[in-house]
C-alpha cells in the first residue's frame, strides 16, 4: 500500500487549502507578536527602523528553511512594520517574463513584493529581477533581429522578499542580491506552547496549559502543523468533551488522529522501517527511499528529512541516509555496529 501524499498528511509542514483561511486569521501582524526565530526578529527590527528613519525601501529579503516555519507570516509582517502594502505572487505562477514585469512596473514606492517559491522560477524570469533589484530598472528588448534595441523603464525602489525552501537550488547572481538573509529554524517546544496558547484564543478554545504542551511537543517544531492539531484536537473537544481541551482529551485526540508523541504519523514510522528493515539501517540512498515508499524525491528531501534528522532519528551521510540509534530505539530494536566513518 502507497503513503498518504505528503500534501494530506496531518503533520506534514505543507500548506493545504484548509489550512490558508484558518492561517490567516492566526498570523501575527507585528513583530512584538510574531513568537520564536529571535534572532532573526532582532534583526529585521534594527534593520527596518533604521529603513523608516532613513525614508528608504528595505534591502532585499531572503527567507529560507523547511516548509511550515513562518517565511510567509514573517513577509507579511515586515510590510506591516515598514506601513506599506504587500504584493504576493510564487515562482511556478510566473510563467512570461511579461507577468513579472507587469507586477515591477506596478510597484509604488517603498512596497512589498513577495515571491514565494523563488527557487522555481524560469530562467528568463528570473534575468528580469537582476536590474530591477540592483539598479530599480527594467531591460525591455524591443523588435527582432539587427533592429531589436534595448530600453531601460525605470521603477520604484521597492523591497523584494524571497521565500524557499531549497536555497541550494537559488543561482548565485540572486542569491548575491538579497542585502538581508535568515534561515528559519525549527521552533523549541517552548515557543510552539506559545503559539498553540495564543491560537487557541484566538479560535475562542479553553485549553490547559499541560494540553497545550503535549500539542507542541507533537508538533514537529513547526508552527503550521500545531495550529493544525490545534484545530483538529478541538474538534474532538467538541464532540466529545464539551469544547474544554484538557491533557486527557489532547491525549485521547492525539490517539486517534495517530500521531505519536514525537509527531510522527505512519508516513514517518514507515520509512524508517523501510531503511531498518529492507536495508539493513542504511546506508541506503535518497533515490532508491523515494522509490520504496512511492514518494517524490523533493518530497523526501524537504518535508520528511529536515525533521527527522533534527531531531536525530536520521543520519545524512556521504554514502547515503542511516538510520540512527534512537530511531532503533525508538521500535525496541538494537542497533547493528557500525564503522565510524558513517556517522
Amino acid at each position: 500500500m502507497s503513503p498518504e501524499p505528503s500534501s494530506s498528511r496531518l503533520v506534514s509542514a505543507v500548506r493545504v487549502e484548509d489550512d490558508a483561511q484558518f492561517e490567516a486569521g492566526l498570523r501575527p501582524r507585528t513583530l512584538d507578536e510574531y513568537i520564536g526565530q529571535d534572532r532573526i526578529r532582532e534583526n529585521l527590527q534594527v534593520a527596518i527602523a533604521a529603513t523608516r528613519q532613513r525614508g528608504e525601501a528595505l534591502d532585499h529579503v531572503l527567507l529560507y528553511g523547511p516548509p511550515g516555519l513562518g517565511k510567509t507570516t514573517l513577509a507579511y509582517v515586515v510590510a506591516n512594520e515598514l506601513g506599506v502594502p504587500i504584493r504576493a505572487t510564487a515562482g511556478p505562477v510566473l510563467e512570461r517574463p511579461g507577468d513579472l514585469a507587469a507586477i515591477l512596473t506596478n510597484l509604488r514606492e517603498r512596497e512589498v513584493l513577495f515571491i514565494d517559491e523563488i527557487h522555481r522560477m524560469a530562467p528568463a524570469i528570473e534575468e528580469i529581477l537582476y536590474p530591477a533589484m540592483e539598479d530599480y530598472q527594467l531591460d525591455i528588448v524591443i523588435g527582432q533581429g539587427p533592429s531589436a534595441r534595448s530600453v531601460k523603464v525605470p521603477l520604484q525602489k521597492f523591497t523584494l522578499v524571497g521565500a524557499t525552501t531549497r536555497t541550494g537550488l537559488l543561482t548565485s547572481p540572486l542569491r548575491s542580491r538579497f542585502g538581508i538573509v535568515h534561515r528559519l529554524d525549527f521552533y523549541t517546544d517552548a515557543d510552539l506552547e506559545e503559539i498553540v496558547r495564543r491560537s487557541a484564543r484566538i479560535l475562542h478554545v479553553e485549553i490547559d496549559d499541560a494540553a497545550a504542551a503535549e500539542i507542541a511537543g507533537r508538533s514537529r517544531g513547526t508552527p503550521r502543523v500545531g495550529n493544525r492539531l490545534l484545530r483538529r484536537v478541538r474538534d474532538y473537544a467538541q464532540v466529545r468533551a464539551e469544547g474544554q481541551i484538557t491533557i486527557p482529551v489532547a491525549l485521547a485526540a492525539l490517539k486517534l488522529l495517530e500521531v505519536d508523541e514525537h509527531g510522527f504519523d505512519e508516513v514517518d514510522r514507515r520509512l524508517l522501517r523501510i531503511i531498518i528493515d529492507k536495508f539493513g539501517g542504511g546506508p541506503v540512498g535518497i533515490n532508491t527511499i523515494a522509490a520504496a515508499i512511492s514518494e517524490e524525491k523533493d518530497a523526501i528531501e524537504d518535508i520528511y528529512e529536515p525533521f527527522l534528522i533534527q531531531i536525530g532519528f536520521l543520519d545524512r551521510t556521504p554514502r547515503g541516509r542511516v538510520a540512527t540509534p534512537r530511531a532503533y530505539e525508538f521500535f525496541g530494536l538494537t542497533a547493528p555496529a557500525r564503522s565510524s566513518t558513517l556517522w
